[in-house]
């Protein structure tokens, strides 16, 4: 038995059962399109030897797009009733035994994860999509790459190059672990319900060399963090304090590593905020 994706009404009939109505505070929109998530598995790339992990499942639409490549799937879901029924959805819709577990918890509350997945794929909330994004690409190095789909400022934010108007802390953070692109625009009326923003599809690929080790990473964001905290201010006002104790001090440490003090955080890379903190070693017991 081939795996058969959820329509419409099959999904208002799973959430009328369960009692379930799509919450804000959850960020819960539900994809009731088939192709929509055919589209995203695509994008992604999915192979039927890839173990992936998708955060907010629901009510299981893009779970069983994943499945239907015959790839084996993680989901972590924190609303119980949702993850409690996603099992028994999938089996009623073809999914072989074996291929799917579900973990019933809060996605920035995980720290390991069942399989080892090396690929993410979601249908991100609004409201946490960025630091699920990081927590998910810090804790496990082995995600190589993936497609999610969020709001479209945010995934803009994401994919931001230096200099762009809204290019900002999330976008260098995320340019750590390797390079983004967008994927797609989403029509609002895939959802239910048709929620009050656009959304996109954003991609990623980790860089397969690591910039640096974890003591590394968290002075780097620390850096990047005070830049955009007073992103008016130029950096040798707004990174005083926390990679030497002056603007002058700051000044002078800025010009040894190559950047102009009087730049603002909107126009470096990350590279740019790394060779800061490599030259600032307490630049991550500050801020």
């Amino acid at each position: 038995m081939s795996v058969q994706l959820l329509g419409a009404a099959r999904i208002r009939a799973l959430a009328a059962e369960l009692d379930v109505t799509p919450t804000k505070k959850l960020g819960q929109n539900f994809v009731v399109d088939p192709g929509t998530v055919r589209r995203i598995v695509q994008i992604a790339e999915v192979q039927p030897d890839d173990v992936v992990v998708e955060v907010g499942p629901g009510l299981g639409s893009l779970t069983l797009a994943i499945l239907e490549t015959g790839a084996s799937v993680t989901a972590v879901e924190i609303d119980h009733r949702l993850a409690a029924r996603l099992p028994r959805t999938a089996a009623e819709q073809g999914v072989p035994d074996g291929r799917l577990t579900v973990v019933d918890a809060d996605a920035l509350a995980v720290t390991e994860l069942p399989g080892d997945p090396t690929v993410l794929v979601a249908n991100l909330p609004y409201n946490v999509s960025v630091p699920v994004l990081l927590h998910f690409l810090e804790t496990f190095p082995r995600l190589s790459r993936g497609v999610v789909m969020v709001q479209a400022e945010v995934g803009e934010r994401l994919a931001a190059p230096p200099g762009s108007r809204v290019y900002g802390a999330p976008s260098a953070k995320a340019a750590w672990y390797g390079p983004w692109r967008l994927a797609g625009n989403v029509s609002r009326q895939v959802f239910w319900p048709v929620p009050g923003v656009d959304s996109v599809l954003v991609a990623f690929h980790r860089d397969p060399v690591a910039r640096g080790d974890e003591a590394l990473r968290r002075r780097t964001f620390t850096v990047v963090d005070a830049a955009f905290g007073q992103r008016r201010k130029m950096l040798r006002q707004a990174l005083a304090g926390t990679v030497a104790p002056t603007a002058a001090e700051t000044s002078v440490l800025l010009e040894r590593v190559g950047v102009d003090p009087t730049a603002r955080g909107e126009a470096l890379a990350i590279p740019d905020f790394q060779r800061i903190a490599e030259a600032s070693p307490a630049a991550g017991v500050r801020g």
